[in-house]
């Protein structure tokens, strides 16, 4: 199994359980995710409660949670929305800290890519949900997520070359 970490703050961000396409490049990864239910499972074990005396849910409180597969499998940290100014601010930024841990043609690549990678998150700002690892490090890199056109689950977007891969 691999898992992507941060290569800013070593947080788990994605593993090959869920693939990914790339865009500009590999400067953004882009992830499906899925709304999935945890929490209470009726199994049923072939016992007749009524027969036995039992009654219909016996106080048994399950809870029952539904949640975004990619959220919760790296426990990411939702964050506030940013505005233009906030968002090129944080880009630069990391821009900053990320292109030097970048060697020979990755660092090329991230380069030349990373500002019409800006420009489409840019035009999708309003709509994007925010996240960053369980650290929740300011240096850290962002997680993205946005809604497809007439989709009910998200899609995540990742800075790839921010992405360490690790074997476990």
């Amino acid at each position: 199994m691999l898992v992507y970490q941060d290569l800013l703050t070593g947080d788990e961000l994605l593993s090959d359980s869920f693939p990914y396409k790339e865009l500009f490049e590999g400067v953004l990864w882009e992830v499906e995710g899925k709304w999935v239910i945890q929490g209470a499972v009726d199994f049923d074990i072939g016992a007749n409660p009524s027969a036995e005396g039992g009654g219909e849910d016996e106080g048994v409180d399950d809870q029952v949670v539904k949640v975004v597969d990619i959220v919760d499998t790296f426990r990411l940290q939702e964050q506030p929305p940013f505005d233009k100014k906030q968002f090129v601010t944080f880009i630069k930024r990391y821009i900053k800290l990320l292109t030097p841990k970048l060697e020979g043609e990755n660092q090329e690549q991230f380069k030349k890519n990373i500002e019409a990678a800006t420009k489409f998150l840019l035009s999708k700002l309003s709509d994007l949900q925010f996240f960053v690892g369980e650290s929740m490090h300011d240096d850290g890199s962002l997680v993205f997520a946005h809604y497809k056109e007439g989709a009910t689950d998200p899609t995540f977007l990742y800075f790839g070359h921010g992405l360490k891969e690790i074997k476990c």
